[in-house]
């Protein structure tokens, strides 16, 4: 398994991680049937969406929050840990995506990318990759 870490800088942020997802996959046999991408946290998500468009993430963001408005009368209220919205939010996402993989390389469509979602940032946060044989 390999991982990497990233930096989000809003509270709530969509981050193109295409990249770094091959890139921990630098190494993986080039028979490898499959990715499992994986977040360890319950107030972020990973998707595959469009990323061709930059907006695509910034839409993404304004959506979620709009559907899962902060404001409610929420009951999950921890002291110190004020984030009940970002669990919602998270839930519409996923905590995992498996990905196909061709040659050693995510076989993503022409338009596909794959995106961390943060809904409790800034924070440092961490991916998680492994193949399937």
């Amino acid at each position: 398994m390999r991982e990497f870490t990233l930096e989000t800088i809003r509270r709530t942020q969509v981050v193109n991680v295409t990249d770094q997802v091959q890139a921990a996959l630098a190494d993986a046999p080039r028979d490898a049937a499959a990715a499992v991408v994986y977040v360890p946290h319950t107030s972020a998500g990973i998707v595959i969406q469009e990323h061709a468009d930059p907006a695509v993430g910034t839409d993404l963001e304004m959506a979620l929050e709009r559907i899962v408005d902060d404001g409610w009368p929420w009951e999950h209220l921890e002291e110190g840990d004020l984030n009940p919205w970002s669990h919602a939010r998270a839930a519409l996402t996923a905590s995992s995506v498996v990905i196909p993989m061709r040659d050693g390389e995510l076989a993503l469509g022409t338009w596909q990318g794959v995106f961390f979602c943060d809904f409790d940032g800034p924070r440092t946060r961490t991916v998680l990759v492994a193949t399937l044989a």
